[in-house]
C-alpha cells in the first residue's frame, strides 16, 4: 500500500509517500481501505515533535472506509462494513489497522467522507459543549477560531444547547460562516480587540467558557473573558504553546477554572465512544449538524495540506483522499 512516512521531525516536506509493506493483522483489528483521512492540528504537533512521536511513523488520527479483513477475535464487524474511527495514528495511507473497540459503524444516508469529517472534530466539540463546560440556557461561550472544523461544530452545539455563542475569526469571509452556524456576536480578531468586545458584549461580566484551540496569541486576554468561577478550555495550540503560568493569576482573575483537555481521555472508555459518535451521526442525518468540509488533497499532497491548515485558511474540515 502506498502511505505517508515521516522519517524526522520537521516541516511539511518530511512526509513522504511511499511503498509500505501490510503487516500481520492483529487478532483485534481490522483492516480497512480508506476512502478518506482527516487532518487535524494534532498531526502537525506530531509532525513537528511538539508531542513526542517514535519515528517513523504515518501520520492521521482519523479515517473512514470499508472493511476488507477483520481479526480472528473481531466479531462486531465484517467485511463491506462502512466505518470510521479517530485517536489511531496512521490514517494518512491506502489501508489502515485499527483495533475493532475504536471502530463505529457508519449509518446508511452519510457519506464516508463526512464521517472522515466528523469523528475527531465532532466528539471534540462534543465533549467541549456537554462535559469540559456543560453548556445550557442563559450561559454564554467565547470560541476561538469560530469558523474552522471544530470550531463552527461547537458554535452548532452551543446553539442548539440554548448558549448565547461570541465567536472569533480573522475575516468578514470566515465570519459569515461563523453567523450560518449560529454564533450571536462575531468578533473580527485582525480588526478589533476581542477582549474589549467580548466584555462590553456581556455588559462587563465576562463569558461562562472560553473554547480556545489558539493558545498562545489568545491565553491572556482568555483569562480576562471569563466570568468569575467560570472556565477556560484550552484544547489547541495553533499559534504555539502557552508560557508557564503562575496559578495565582486564576485567583485574581476570580477563582477560574483552567483545563487542558484531550478527546482521547473522553473516548477511551468504547460505551462513551459510541454515544459521542451516535450522537454527531443521529444530529447528521437529522439536519440538525452541518459538517462543512473545505478541502480534499490527494494523499501524496499531505505537506501541502498541513500548510493550508498551519496557516489558518481552512473554513471547514481538511480532508485527504488516500485511494
Amino acid at each position: 500500500m502506498k502511505a505517508i512516512v515521516v522519517r524526522e521531525h520537521g516541516d511539511p516536506d518530511v512526509m513522504c509517500i511511499e511503498d509500505v509493506e501490510a503487516q500481520d493483522l492483529d487478532g483485534g483489528s481490522v483492516r480497512l481501505r480508506q476512502e478518506a483521512a482527516g487532518v487535524n492540528f494534532i498531526d502537525i504537533y506530531e509532525r513537528t515533535g511538539v508531542y513526542p512521536t517514535q519515528l517513523p511513523f504515518t501520520p492521521g488520527r482519523e479515517g473512514a472506509g470499508v472493511v476488507e479483513v477483520v481479526g480472528a477475535e473481531v466479531s462486531d464487524f465484517s467485511p463491506g462494513d462502512r466505518v470510521a474511527y479517530a485517536m489511531h495514528r496512521g490514517a494518512y495511507a491506502e489501508t489502515a489497522d485499527v483495533p475493532a473497540a475504536k471502530l463505529v459503524a457508519v449509518p446508511d444516508g452519510i457519506e464516508l467522507s463526512v464521517a472522515a469529517s466528523a469523528m475527531l472534530q465532532g466528539m471534540t466539540a462534543h465533549y467541549l459543549s456537554h462535559d469540559t463546560y456543560s453548556l445550557g440556557p442563559g450561559d454564554t461561550a467565547l470560541v476561538h477560531a469560530a469558523a474552522g472544523g471544530v470550531g463552527q461544530l461547537l458554535v452548532q452545539m452551543a446553539h442548539r444547547l440554548g448558549a448565547r455563542v461570541i465567536g472569533t475569526v480573522s475575516t468578514e469571509e470566515k465570519a459569515e460562516l461563523a453567523r450560518a452556524a449560529g454564533a450571536d456576536y462575531v468578533i473580527l480578531y485582525t480588526q478589533a480587540d476581542f477582549l474589549r468586545e467580548t466584555i462590553a458584549y456581556t455588559e462587563g461580566r465576562g463569558v461562562d467558557v472560553v473554547y480556545d484551540s489558539v493558545g498562545r496569541n489568545t491565553f491572556e486576554q482568555s483569562l480576562e473573558c471569563v466570568r468569575p468561577r467560570g472556565t477556560l478550555a484550552l484544547y489547541g495550540q495553533s499559534s504555539g504553546p502557552v508560557g508557564r503560568l503562575d496559578p495565582q493569576i486564576l485567583n485574581r482573575q476570580g477563582s477560574i477554572f483552567l483545563t487542558r483537555p484531550s478527546l482521547g481521555h473522553h473516548v477511551a472508555d468504547r460505551d462513551e465512544l459510541l454515544a459521542r459518535a451516535g450522537d454527531l451521526f443521529r444530529w447528521i442525518l437529522a439536519g440538525e449538524l452541518d459538517v462543512r468540509m473545505d478541502r480534499a488533497f490527494p494523499l501524496e499532497d499531505a505537506p501541502e495540506a498541513h500548510r493550508y491548515m498551519k496557516a489558518r485558511r481552512t473554513r471547514g474540515k481538511v480532508l485527504l483522499t488516500p485511494s
